[in-house]
């Protein structure tokens, strides 16, 4: 039996671990060539000199398959330009970029200074448009040239996106953005034959281990409902050729649960046709809230 992912050429972010692990791994697994890319920095953003994505490299060889380590900063034009060329020099082509990379700087509002503000930004969301930017350049010279490309691309947002996070204001603000450029992306793209969605995983990883303490012991099922492992298989499968049509869409992935997720949409609406005056706006906002489903509880709320 073949691969679901045999011939094309896959790049993954922040792939030295985690959930980029997990994904270069599976992509690998169904015969793909992978990309693994880790500036190989700890979660504060310092410099770890274990160099993880080489590692990963290694395990994928180990298993007969192809892969090549890039260390570069892909939140920067020159990391982000070195990493797709680093998929077109070794390999001549480019089918699908899982952006993934990602770092934590947690402070309530109040405390968050601007640094941490930016850096998060940085890393999660421009962190994601470069890489893109780059990618989709590619691939919409490939089309003009005739050669329309089967491309994918998956962001990586989180629940934090969708619904906030409290003492993750930057990190929440970021992976919303994620979302957003996730859907212009998607608009924008699909004319040159790139497909582009998100997702909002939930897996046990060095971000999330705090988060989920109470979940790390694997119960006696044998089932990890944590490990970042759940959440590859619609990554794969969103990479693939497999999920021709399937663009612009968000899916929550956690343990065996996987969400299309439905958002920003119009609600309960009152149009008078002319100006409203203060104070019959609100008692109309009263109302139309009475009529709207209950917002999700913001995490950690």
């Amino acid at each position: 039996m073949t691969g679901l992912c045999d011939g094309r050429v896959v790049v993954v972010t922040g792939a030295g671990r985690g959930l980029g692990r997990a994904h270069a791994l599976a992509f690998a697994a169904e015969g793909a060539r992978v990309i693994v890319n880790d500036l190989g920095v700890g979660l504060d953003g310092t410099p770890d000199p274990e160099g993880p994505a080489g590692r990963v490299v290694e395990e994928i060889r180990s298993a007969g398959g192809e892969a090549v380590a890039h260390g570069g900063d892909i939140a920067t034009t020159a990391g982000a330009a070195s990493l797709i060329r680093t998929a077109l020099d070794t390999y001549g082509r480019l089918d699908t970029l899982v952006n993934n990379a990602g770092f934590l700087r947690d402070r309530m509002l109040v405390n968050l200074d601007e640094k941490e503000w930016d850096a998060v930004v940085r890393v999660h969301l421009t962190g994601h448009f470069l890489p893109l930017k780059h990618a989709a350049a590619h691939w919409r010279a490939e089309a003009k040239a005739g050669r329309t490309p089967v491309a994918r691309i998956i962001n990586t947002s989180s629940g934090a996106g969708l619904l906030g996070a409290l003492g993750q204001g930057n990190y929440s603000a970021a992976k919303a953005g994620i979302l957003a450029l996730t859907l212009v992306a998607a608009a924008e793209l699909g004319r040159y034959g790139v497909q582009v969605n998100a997702i909002a995983p939930a897996a046990r990883t060095r971000m999330t281990e705090r988060t989920f303490a109470d979940t790390m012991a694997v119960p006696a099922s044998g089932f990890d409902a944590m490990a970042p492992e759940n959440v590859s298989p619609l990554v794969v499968w969103l990479g693939s050729a497999a999920s021709a049509g399937v663009t612009g869409r968000v899916f929550e992935a956690e343990a065996g649960r996987i969400t299309v997720m439905e958002g920003w949409r119009r609600g309960p609406t009152a149009d008078k046709g002319a100006r409203w005056g203060a104070r019959e706006a609100g008692e109309t906002v009263v109302k139309l809230l009475a009529e709207a489903e209950t917002p999700g509880r913001v995490y950690g709320g």
